[in-house]
């Protein structure tokens, strides 16, 4: 049985760790391919931060020894659905199919995903969110969006994946990031930043979480 969820994080997509302090929750989506994943763990590992990664059920089934891995390595899973719908355009029946398909694919690996729910690309209202609490869940959203996931062909780069991040901070942060490769120029912006980005955050005075911490207090 998953405890109760507090009231507090509740009918919310969260943004923020709510009364955490000076720490900063980084955060990982898992639903395409895996091209950063090993760089994102071996810098994890080498700063001794623990980071929360949202996969999908469709990955974890994929990726089994990737899933592995992230488990191993001691961080923190969450639900990102099963095959990344946008949930305003489904049921409550389907939503729940989702979330409960995600779960079944991340138990049969030894994980539990229970209780963090990200959005597949950030699609919620009012209805959404009351389901996915109903589920077991607390939706938790972000507060900075690297938006490494772009690309260079996208305009982006190592180093403003780093600003947007250094420019984002403040107590609570939970910062978005991706472990594949933009499909069109196979850049992995989120990895090449980590080193540098775990750095100025520590370097700024913040400690580095994981998504745990919204259940503390």
């Amino acid at each position: 049985m998953v405890a109760a969820l507090p009231e507090a994080l509740l009918g919310r997509d969260l943004e923020e760790l709510p009364g955490a302090g000076n720490v900063v929750a980084l955060t990982f989506d898992a639903g395409a391919n895996s091209a950063a994943l090993a760089s994102i763990l071996s810098s994890l590992s080498a700063d001794q931060v623990k980071a929360t990664f949202f996969v999908t059920g469709s990955w974890a089934q994929a990726n089994r020894g990737s899933l592995d891995r992230i488990l191993a390595e001691g961080h923190r899973l969450g639900n990102h659905s099963m095959s990344h719908p946008g949930f305003t355009q489904l049921t409550d029946a389907q939503i729940t199919e989702e979330i409960r398909g995600a779960e079944a694919a991340v138990f049969a690996a030894g994980g539990d995903p229970r209780p963090f729910f990200r959005f597949p690309f950030g699609e919620r209202d009012s209805r959404v969110i009351a389901t996915v609490n109903r589920l077991g869940y607390v939706a938790v959203r972000w507060s900075v969006d690297t938006l490494g996931w772009k690309g260079t062909s996208g305009g982006v780069t190592r180093e403003t994946v780093l600003r947007r991040v250094v420019d984002g901070l403040r107590p609570g942060a939970i910062v978005l990031m991706h472990i594949g490769s933009n499909p069109e120029d196979g850049t992995t912006l989120d990895a090449d930043a980590l080193p540098g980005m775990i750095k100025e955050i520590k370097t700024a005075g913040y400690g580095l979480v994981t998504l745990d911490q919204l259940l503390v207090g």
